[in-house]
């Protein structure tokens, strides 16, 4: 098993990375562009039983020094292992924060086990059907990397008057709705 996580910035690790924050500083004073620097060493913090390998993504820009330490037992390039792996990891978090606030995936107050894993199932499917959504339909359109959160109040959650018979089912939405076209381009590439 192997493993990749973030460590919390402390003075031994400042220490460690001090003369490369110096540079990077340096290196945006005279270019004024944000400046980045990977890099790696050894370390065991007191109660550690071995040295392990950490790897030190270090910034400066206008808002001064953002150093971020990653310890991990990967094999491999230190800025890949960070952007690849560990910020992978917190763009999968991304995610499942989604469907847990933005489809209200946490909505499990029922007494009952059913009842609850039935509300988390439901969470899932509205979960897979705005992915679908976004990749299958809003391709090309300004929601094409929105989130599930704005896709939702943006262009589903609006008002229409819906209007049924024995042969069909009529949506009509309101002329002046602002995401009109969005919805237009989404309805057919979604239609058979």
């Amino acid at each position: 098993m192997h493993y990749i996580f973030g460590l919390q910035k402390n003075s031994r690790l400042a220490q460690q990375v001090e003369l490369a924050e110096l540079a990077l500083a340096d290196e945006f004073a005279s270019k004024k562009t944000k400046q980045r620097m990977f890099g790696e060493f050894d370390y065991a913090a007191h109660t550690w039983e071995k040295n392990r390998r950490i790897i030190a993504r270090l910034e400066h820009g206008p808002q001064g020094a953002n150093p971020r330490y990653v310890v991990t037992d990967l094999a491999g390039c230190p800025k890949m292992l960070y952007e690849r792996r560990y910020c992978a990891r917190g763009e999968a978090e991304n995610r499942i924060k989604e469907a847990q606030l933005d489809l209200f995936g946490r909505r499990a107050s029922c007494h009952r086990f059913h009842a609850n894993q039935l509300r988390l199932l439901l969470a899932a499917l509205a979960y897979t059907l705005m992915i679908n959504l976004r990749r299958l339909a809003l391709a090309g359109t300004e929601l094409s990397q929105a989130c599930t959160a704005t896709i939702r109040t943006k262009l589903l959650k609006i008002g229409a008057a819906v209007l049924r018979n024995t042969r069909r089912v009529r949506v009509l939405l309101a002329s002046a709705h602002p995401m009109k076209h969005v919805f237009l381009i989404a309805a057919r590439a979604l239609a058979p």
